[in-house]
């Protein structure tokens, strides 16, 4: 079982087999801020701090029947035989006792405003603002990322979780996301084309797809070396760049009307990665006189 699971039920443990969802996702959150190397990460989503990934997790082991879901959202751990509390390091054993000791008798609305009191960014895509008081509510307003300079971003998804390459959209106030993969199906959770539209659009980002600017997968095998990229992007540029110029040309539209959008595919390092040379290439477009940034 994954580490990251382990904590899940350590913590459902700890709240004698029983807890809500949304509680649950508000106390993983305050536990995961004493983790050096956090096990999840979170979005600011409709009411406060939240993970996808938590809740994909927990979806899994309800399908193998480790965990069952009542009609209030509240779950309960079905295996009260096994000590998964003790599985953890000892230091998060600990982080976990603080976090119920702390935060275990709060109610879901007080819960809920010491997160966005303490943690603003996590609020500032909330539909529970209510609870705030007008302070408060202008402390969250402060961080909502805003920009009026013209940026071409590129992002990879490469080593980030599906919630920290969204916060990196987010913090950057990027409109639009343009998917440049040809073929938009990914194995690591999230990031397939119908998911990673579904996480735009609930974050309000467009999400648009352009496959012609794509490389075809046959086109990728074999690639272990340098010299094997190389060949590969001397191929984009001579074959497929000049046959997407329209594309390119729609591109640089939709930033010139949104003035924040982002290219994006898989490879973290922007240098083994086609949407370099697509991004360079709308660059040189006679218009262009922004910034391109990779993120």
């Amino acid at each position: 079982m994954f580490y990251r699971r382990k904590i899940l039920l350590a913590l459902l443990q700890l709240f004698d087999n029983e807890l809500g969802k949304i509680k649950l996702q508000k106390l993983l959150f305050l536990f995961t801020q004493h983790q050096v190397k956090k096990e999840y990460d979170f979005i600011p989503y409709k009411y406060g701090c939240y993970s996808w990934s938590v809740m994909a997790d927990l979806v899994a082991m309800e399908k193998t029947g480790l965990l069952t879901e009542k009609k209030d959202k509240t779950l309960i751990l079905n295996d009260n035989k096994t000590d998964y509390l003790n599985q953890l390091t000892t230091e998060d054993i600990n982080n976990l006792k603080s976090i119920k000791a702390n935060f275990g008798n709060l109610s879901y609305h007080d819960l809920m405003k010491y997160t966005y009191i303490h943690y603003p960014y996590w609020a500032i895509k909330s539909e529970a603002n209510n609870i705030l008081n007008e302070s408060e509510i202008e402390r969250v307003s402060q961080n909502i990322p805003k920009s009026d300079k013209i940026i071409l971003y590129t992002i990879g998804y490469e080593s980030i979780s599906l919630e920290e390459y969204f916060n990196r959209l987010i913090r950057n106030d990027i409109k639009v996301l343009i998917d440049v993969r040809n073929n938009p199906f990914s194995m690591k959770y999230g990031f397939s084309k119908n998911r990673l539209k579904g996480c735009c659009e609930k974050l309000k980002i467009e999400y648009t797809h352009f496959p012609e600017v794509g490389i075809q997968s046959n086109q990728r095998k074999e690639l272990n070396i340098k010299t094997d990229y190389d060949q590969l992007f001397d191929y984009y540029k001579a074959i497929i760049l000049p046959k997407t110029e329209t594309t390119q040309r729609a591109i640089f539209d939709l930033l010139q009307k949104h003035q924040r959008i982002a290219l994006t595919c898989f490879e973290a390092d922007i240098n083994f990665c086609h949407r370099k040379y697509l991004a360079e290439a709308i660059a040189h477009l006679p218009e262009f006189n922004y910034e391109l940034k990779h993120i």
